[in-house]
């Protein structure tokens, strides 16, 4: 198994992280570490469940599909997250504020009348408005930016990718750019560059998709 392919496609699956990050440094809103620790195993965990439900598909099917589904997978996912990218740059009707307000997961419980959203929008995110994320808050947000890492871990798992060394570069590499995204948001407050990048981890799927079928 090459680990270049494998260190990218961690990349791309984390540095979503990096954005969430940068937007609660440069609204000054805490993350302890806990907070961190608990967004990076969501994004592991969840990549890991993927990989082995992935596995089992590839037992069943010859070496030359999997890698060619495999490989596709990657390929789709790469190419929906430019168009979403392409699509949020054509709109001129919406604000840098509501570019960032985009609905990742919203979990409705009738039977007590909540609705939960999960935003990339850390101010939303922070629900109880302490202006810090605590350990639920942390879960409900982890649980939203691994929901990329589904479709990764599968399309990985039938790649022949390692599930315990993807998930636990991921869950690595989720802390760092979350960690490192809160710094650069302190240091840059409203700067907006980083927002013309955020093309790249589709970019990066997509090459993983052509390298491997």
């Amino acid at each position: 198994m090459d680990l270049f392919p494998l260190l990218l496609l961690a990349l791309a699956v984390s540095i979503d992280s990096f954005n969430v990050g940068f937007t609660y440094g440069m609204r000054k809103v805490k993350i302890p570490l806990h907070a961190i620790f608990i967004i990076a195993c969501c994004s592991a965990f969840s990549l890991y469940f993927a990989s082995i439900i992935g596995s089992h598909f590839g037992k069943i099917l010859t070496p030359h599909l999997t890698e060619t589904i495999g490989g596709s997978i990657f390929i789709l996912l790469g190419a929906w997250a430019l168009l979403q990218f392409f699509c949020t740059a054509d709109d001129k009707t919406d604000s840098i504020e509501n570019v960032h307000e985009k609905v990742l997961v919203k979990f409705e419980l009738k039977s007590i009348g909540a609705v939960i959203q999960i935003l990339k929008k850390p101010m939303t995110a922070d629900l109880d408005k302490s202006g810090s994320i605590n350990g639920y808050e942390a879960v409900l947000l982890g649980t939203a930016l691994s929901l990329d890492a589904l479709g990764a871990g599968f399309g990985a798992s039938m790649l022949g990718f390692s599930p315990i060394l993807l998930a636990a570069c991921v869950g690595l590499m989720s802390a760092i750019f979350a960690t490192t995204g809160i710094k650069f948001g302190a240091t840059l407050g409203s700067n907006q560059l980083f927002k013309h990048f955020s093309f790249i981890p589709g970019l990066l799927l997509i090459l993983i998709g052509i390298w491997k079928i």
